[in-house]
């Protein structure tokens, strides 16, 4: 059985437990994509609650890439004073500090969701794959062969970027129908090239970008791939291409998939309840033999540690959950009787000694793991 609140090391890094801050976009930047207060209020404090990893939500691989004009970047070196920032903070709380890297593709260009639905004033020209749009989104151009290499290059330099930052895990974003995904899924990729068409085409970009991040980082830096297992659309990308994608990931070298779902399809019919994504990250750590991270309405501790008990995934990523308690996974403790795991911050060891609570010491002596 493996327990919620044990150390799980991928190369060189040690999270100190299962519970990770799942990528979630804020929309809270101002148009040069650098991190603000929010961000360091939000992420710091849900490290602060106790999770073992928290992960800095999309960050935008070049200004093209952003969902919003109010997206995180990380596509020049203006951008790290603001991202040092916030992995310093986040492991100053005891958390492993991590990145997701992203490029929107044809979901670009957008206003934030709270604004009135519609692409962003003044917007810019989004690509993918192939001239097909998005529902009733812009048209995309048909991505070049010299446009595709200058992706590649820049997820890899915002790789080299996170480090520099100071992130000690970075996730590569290929799921939610974004362009990493828009290229291996059928729905969305019409080329017939050699990069579309069969499965070896339309995964080529994913791999070559995965290999491209991995030759960027540190040996002992890991490397996570978020992927959407299945479209939910008859015809679409399916659970089994997920397992097969992942088994040529592990082989260059990344070291957990994050399993994900749908994004790329306005058809998709998705069967929302708890833990609905849990049995394509099952099938993915099964038939690939990698670590998983499981994603997707979980939200009970009990439900978190039934999933690691029934060997589905090796960590449990949470966002709205989070969103709803930045302190989680210390309530999860006292939920679970395993009050002795709390990984309280000393300052705020009298607000929690009713549920127990670590020793001011031993808190003090929990730090990441240096690399």
């Amino acid at each position: 059985m493996t327990d919620l609140f044990s150390p799980l090391t991928l190369r060189g890094v040690t999270l100190p437990n299962r519970i990770g801050v799942s990528p979630m976009c804020m929309y809270s930047c101002t148009d040069d994509g650098k991190p603000t207060e929010w961000h360091y209020a939000h992420l710091v404090s849900r490290a602060a609650g106790g999770a073992g990893l928290v992960i800095a939500e999309a960050s935008a691989v070049v200004p093209e890439g952003r969902i919003t004009p109010a997206d995180l970047g990380i596509w020049e070196d203006a951008q790290l004073p603001g991202h040092a920032r916030l992995a310093a903070g986040i492991a100053a709380m005891g958390a492993v500090p991590g990145i997701q890297i992203a490029h929107a593709g044809r979901k670009a260009s957008r206003r934030t969701p709270w604004q009135e639905a519609g692409p962003a004033t003044p917007g810019w020209t989004v690509v993918g794959p192939s001239a097909a749009a998005f529902d009733n989104f812009a048209t995309p151009q048909a991505m070049g062969e010299a446009e595709i290499a200058a992706a590649i290059a820049a997820f890899a330099a915002a790789a080299r970027r996170s480090i520099q930052a100071g992130y000690r895990f970075v996730e590569l974003h290929a799921a939610h129908g974004y362009l990493l995904h828009e290229f291996y899924s059928p729905l969305s990729n019409h080329r017939n090239d050699a990069w579309g068409g069969d499965f070896d085409g339309r995964t080529r970009l994913v791999l070559e970008a995965a290999r491209a991040v991995r030759a960027a980082l540190p040996d002992q830096v890991p490397l996570a791939v978020r992927l959407s297992h299945t479209d939910w659309v008859e015809g679409g990308w399916d659970t089994p291409e997920t397992v097969e994608l992942s088994r040529r990931l592990k082989a260059l070298g990344a070291d957990i998939i994050d399993v994900s779902s749908g994004g790329n399809d306005p058809r998709q019919k998705i069967p929302m309840g708890p833990s609905y994504q849990v049995p394509g990250a099952e099938a993915v750590r099964r038939g690939a033999k990698v670590p998983v991270a499981a994603v997707g309405l979980i939200t009970e501790p009990d439900q978190a540690q039934a999933i690691l008990n029934e060997g589905q995934a090796d960590l449990i990523l949470l966002a709205r959950a989070l969103l709803r308690d930045p302190y989680w996974p210390l309530h999860a403790a006292a939920a679970l009787g395993r009050t002795e795991a709390l990984r309280v911050p000393p300052q705020y060891e009298r607000g929690w000694n009713t549920l127990g609570k670590m020793t001011r010491d031993e808190a003090i002596a929990r730090p990441m793991r240096a690399l």
